[in-house]
């Protein structure tokens, strides 16, 4: 029997942290109260960056300011991006450094999606049912828009617990040795100077 624990991280939890951290004026969310560090603080700092990213995403596309300002957002969403992805890998490491001595069995199923990606995944959902929620209370918007917003809330958290049921589910399978995944470098080229051609001087 493995002895690998997965208690603290189950998707409850994380959905639970989600929802309180946009919640709060100040969006000081926590790990839940005697939740180890390691993946949780992995699984913050990838909220955090979502949240960062959300924010210049829209800001990104306004049409009433200079060029520079739009390029300022532009330049911004590369560098959350990049740590939102550095996140999803510290997720990964964390989570499988905790199965550590488990065989996976000959049959056991690969889960093409990560842990640590599933898990960005129920942030950006959480970011989008927070968001979409607000619209179904738009004072200054029609009965129409509020009622479409309702039908689009419904489906975001109907997606948001198929996938938290798919993650403790893969969870629970990999510590039994029945499931596994692997960290997955996303190696984001657009930002390496030695590998985008328009920063080493290779493309004028």
């Amino acid at each position: 029997m493995s002895t690998a624990d997965f208690g603290d991280v189950r998707s409850a939890a994380i959905c639970a942290f989600h929802d309180a951290d946009l919640g709060s004026e100040a969006q000081g969310g926590s790990a839940p109260t005697g939740a180890p560090a390691g993946a949780w603080t992995w699984i913050e700092a990838n909220h955090r960056y979502n949240r960062l990213l959300w924010d210049e995403e829209d800001l990104a596309r306004r049409r009433d300011v200079a060029p520079d300002a739009i390029a300022a957002n532009k330049r911004a969403i590369d560098g959350f991006n990049q740590g939102r992805n550095d996140a999803i890998e510290k997720i990964d490491e964390m989570l499988l450094a905790r199965l550590n001595g488990v065989v996976p069995a000959p049959d056991a199923w690969h889960n093409s999606e990560t842990a640590g990606s599933m898990v960005d995944r129920l942030s950006i959902l959480a970011l989008k049912i927070f968001h979409m929620r607000a619209q179904t209370a738009r004072s200054d918007a029609s009965e129409e828009h509020r009622a479409l917003c309702g039908d689009k809330l419904a489906r975001l958290l109907l997606q948001r617990s198929d996938l938290a049921r798919c993650l403790d589910t893969l969870l629970d399978r990999a510590r039994d040795g029945r499931a596994y995944w692997r960290v997955y470098r996303q190696f984001k080229m657009y930002n390496d100077p030695a590998l985008n051609p328009y920063l080493y001087g290779g493309n004028k």
